[in-house]
């Protein structure tokens, strides 16, 4: 059983990181990144010395804050599940975007592949988290407590949710940059946003089968 469990966390973990890759894949194609890592990402552009790593945990802080206001439960072991997910996932968001710091895409063919290329990562890696089951982000917990709470189905609940992400980040781009889609030379929203948020539940259905025929007789043995 013990076993077990450490197969679990190793196999969420490795979930994390190729998420985390690719939120730092979708930021470079400067195509636009997923819906909810514009909140972080817009704001490392108004404030630069600090970075996307640290405003997304900071931002998984408040909807973990959200959850308690909505369950009406101040503690539950599942925050503190999600608080250190948050902090690795913050801190792999930071590795990732190190990694690629010296990558330039000089044509949007490229900057296209790379858009893809982070569906594909961010798809393989939601499908290792839901196996593992151990660990789990507190803006993907946050959609199940919305859905519980308001009755409103999970799918629809999970848009209702990314919109809220992308208009708020606009809207922040917009005061501060006077663009709703960044900065102006690095791009948050755009068709890359889109992309991400339709294809990535697309390519799943694709990556899953075999995803499982790898992992599942690791977690089960």
């Amino acid at each position: 059983m013990r076993k077990n469990i450490v197969v679990r966390y190793l196999v969420a973990t490795l979930g994390l990181i190729l998420v985390a890759f690719g939120v730092a894949v979708s930021l470079k194609s400067n195509l636009g990144t997923a819906p909810p890592s514009c909140p972080p990402a817009v704001l490392n552009l108004r404030w630069g010395a600090i970075s996307v790593g640290t405003f997304t945990w900071m931002m998984h802080l408040v909807l973990i804050g959200a959850q308690m206001a909505m369950r009406r439960k101040l503690w539950d072991v599942n925050y503190l599940l999600q608080l250190l997910a948050a902090f690795v996932f913050g801190y792999l968001c930071d590795a990732g975007i190190w990694i690629l710091r010296n990558v330039t895409l000089e044509t949007y063919a490229g900057q296209m592949a790379f858009c893809l290329l982070a569906v594909l990562v961010t798809a393989i890696g939601i499908r290792l988290e839901v196996l593992g089951n151990t660990w789990m982000l507190a803006g993907d917990k946050f959609v199940v407590v919305f859905s519980e709470v308001t009755g409103i189905k999970f799918s629809n609940a999970k848009v209702i949710v990314d919109v809220c992400f992308v208009v708020i980040s606009a809207l922040f781009a917009w005061f501060a940059f006077h663009s709703f889609f960044g900065n102006g030379e690095h791009v948050v929203i755009r068709e890359g946003t889109v992309i991400l948020a339709l294809l990535t539940g697309l390519c799943m259905k694709l990556t899953d089968p075999l995803v499982d025929k790898v992992f599942k007789p690791l977690i089960h043995e």
